[in-house]
């Protein structure tokens, strides 16, 4: 029985439940609906990335690092090449910073629609449906999905950053591509906030529950939309600017209940300004190289069986040239 004499069931949530995806087991004690504890057991996940680490030379490793967080790829990869050019001392062109803050923000609209989804259907069908915001945000994240693919040919491991800047430049009107996804997207927003904004069970669902005081947030050491969710406005891309983000003009959200509704409208004010920065460094990309690793030429040869017929029994060599 609990304190207030209502009876209490201890209840296991996941690692097979769908939210919890394998990874995370939690051990409820619920008084009736309300969960009055949790006790997180973590650790049903290692990808071995440490170990892999030890075998592989910085170039190799981006293609690892990017698995870290799936749905936001771009980011790892980013996260850990900016390490290794800041232990080598590599400089990083212009060019290539500003496509590095192009696909960044791109991926945080694209991480931010399958948040937003996913959230919405875990609450349920009270939010039309349940799936409704599901698979408009989906929707949505295709897009982006699109672009990405049109850059690296691939749509959700990229290998798009390397130590020195980027492996590949834009192709011929992708900006143009790139401004009408946010254009559609930036319209789209004002549709989930019409769905949402005003609808009784999402408001009774958010606000007040999951609140995390300001000093909770710091002592645990949560970040992003989290921390800012509980009034302290802090943005490496702010405090700590890397790759041009000084040159951008954006503003950071936040909030300050703490709950889940704070959360959420940090997450909404985060689409607008990462759209915002996009037109920016689309309107302000310099020419000039993509990468500082120095490149070579080289010649191959080789003896192609299928070779064009010639006098005698000589064969044909081919030659490529590599960059």
């Amino acid at each position: 029985m609990g304190y207030g004499g209502s009876e209490r069931l201890t209840m296991n949530m996941g690692p097979q439940h769908p939210s919890a995806h394998g990874v995370f087991r939690a051990i409820l004690t619920l008084e009736g609906e309300t969960v009055v504890a949790v006790d997180a057991v973590i650790g049903y996940l290692h990808r071995c990335h440490e170990k892999l680490g030890e075998s592989l030379t910085y170039t190799q490793y981006p293609s690892i690092a990017s698995k870290t967080d799936y749905v936001a790829a771009m980011t790892s990869e980013l996260a850990y090449v900016r390490a290794a050019e800041i232990i080598g001392k590599v400089d990083v062109p212009k060019r290539a910073r500003y496509l590095r803050v192009i696909v960044a923000e791109l991926q945080r609209v694209a991480s931010h629609c399958l948040w937003l989804g996913t959230w919405c259907m875990d609450m349920g069908g009270a939010l039309g449906g349940g799936a409704t915001v599901f698979l408009y945000c989906i929707r949505e994240r295709e897009t982006v999905l699109d672009l990405f693919e049109a850059l690296v040919g691939a749509r959700l491991l990229y290998g798009l950053h390397q130590v020195g800047g980027v492996r590949y430049d834009i192709p011929a009107g992708w900006d143009k591509q790139v401004r009408d996804t946010v254009d559609r997207i930036e319209q789209r927003i004002v549709e989930y906030e019409e769905m949402l904004d005003r609808n009784a069970f999402f408001l009774a669902r958010t606000q007040g529950v999951g609140v995390i005081s300001r000093e909770l947030a710091q002592e645990v050491g949560l970040s992003g939309p989290l921390i800012r969710g509980s009034g302290v406005s802090y943005d490496i891309r702010r405090a700590e600017p890397y790759s041009s983000y000084e040159d951008f003009d954006f503003k950071v959200p936040v909030e300050t209940e703490g709950d889940c509704f704070a959360r959420y409208r940090v997450r909404m004010v985060e689409f607008r300004e990462s759209i915002k920065i996009v037109r920016q460094a689309l309107d302000g990309l310099p020419a000039g190289p993509i990468s500082s690793r120095p490149g070579s030429s080289r010649w191959g040869r080789c003896a192609f069986p299928r070779a064009r017929p010639m006098r005698g029994s000589r064969a044909r060599a081919a030659r490529w040239a590599v960059t």
